[in-house]
Parts: structure tokens; sequence; C-alpha cells
């Protein structure tokens, strides 16, 4: 018959008793301990990372920017048209919007100055629009060009991902709600401001 062990008198037993049942009065192991004060640390970095968008790429404007070089992508390959609702997501894509200030700046800005504000060409900043200020409108313009009034044809020197580009970074000093006014010519002033030379109507 064996015989019981004897109690580890050395340990330090808890007074409480629950069902007959004493504990003893240990730490907790280092690893467990360790373990525990990483998930805290975890958890409480990870909630900031994502609950606070501006200190990351939130998956809304992911989704988004992925969406826009589909898009992009689809105009560049395939020859898709674009639409105005994506043309507006773009141009609140600030590497869509990026590309299409140099190549603006490369190739506009000569006639309507690098701020938009317009010289040669129209001003681009305000709602006056001669040939139609919704997106496509736009993109149609760039692709086109108005050889009447000396703008050139820029759909086969730049393609229709460029042009996109170049479409987004209009719009991005505009938005949906914004009114269209369209004229039939604009003078630009030596404010920088555009001066309708025939009767506005919104539309």
């Amino acid at each position: 018959m064996k015989a019981e062990p004897k109690p580890n008198t050395e340990e330090k037993i808890r007074d409480h008793v629950f069902d007959g049942i004493q504990e003893y009065d240990k730490l907790l192991p280092n690893w467990w301990l360790m373990t525990l004060y990483g998930a805290i640390v975890f958890a409480a970095a990870y909630w900031f990372y994502y609950h606070y968008p501006t200190m990351h790429e939130s998956s809304g404007q992911r989704l988004e920017r992925t969406m826009n070089e589909i898009a992009l992508a689809a105009a560049k390959n395939a020859g898709a048209d674009l639409t105005d609702d994506q043309l507006w997501a773009m141009s609140k894509d600030s590497k869509v919007t990026g590309a299409g200030a140099l190549t603006f700046q490369t190739t506009c800005a000569s006639c309507h100055m690098p701020d938009l504000t317009g010289k040669i060409g129209p001003n681009l900043r305000d709602n006056l629009w001669i040939h139609g200020g919704k997106p496509t409108e736009i993109i149609n313009t760039i692709t086109n060009g108005v050889p009447a009034k000396g703008m050139p044809t820029w759909g086969p020197v730049l393609g229709k991902a460029k042009i996109a580009e170049v479409a987004s970074y209009i719009l991005s000093y505009h938005s949906p709600t914004d009114p269209i006014i369209e004229v039939k010519s604009t003078t630009p002033t030596t404010s920088g401001t555009t001066a309708a030379t025939a009767s506005t109507a919104a539309k």
C-alpha cells in the first residue's frame, strides 16, 4: 500500500477554501504573464490602427484605390470608357491626381496656367464650361481637342489612361455638387478669374 504524500509545508497556502479545496499562493509563470501583456498591447495597437483611418489607408480608401486602378487599367489596355462616377472617384485618389498633375504641367499648363486659372485657354477651376463640365465631357474635350481654338487633339498623344488622370486632376478642384454653367466662350482676366463673354445658363 502506497503511503500518502506529505503536504508541502514550504509552500504558502491561501486561507480561503472552496469545496474543501485550498490553493497554493504562487506567482503566475513569466511566459504566461508575457503572453497576457503582449495580447493587451496588441489589442490596443490593433484598435488604434483600424479605428483611426488617419493613421493609415482605410479599407474603404483601399477599395476605392483598387477600383480606380482597375478602371485605369481597363481604359489603357482595353480602351474601356470611364463613367462620371468613376472619374469623380479617381479625383479623390492622390495617386491618380498626382500622375494627372504631372501630365497637366508638361502638356496643358502653358495655356491653362500651372494653377489652372487660365491664360490662353480658359480657367479650369471655376464653374464656367465652354464644352461641358461633366467628367465624361471633359474627357471628350481633352481627347478630341478644340482645333478651331488652338487646342490640340490629345487622344492619340496621351492615350485614355493619361487623359483620365488629367481629367481627374482637374476634377479634384471641383465636386459633384458644383453647378455647371455653360458659356459660349470665356476671357481670362488679369486677376486670374474668368469672365463669361456670353449669357450663362445653369445646367
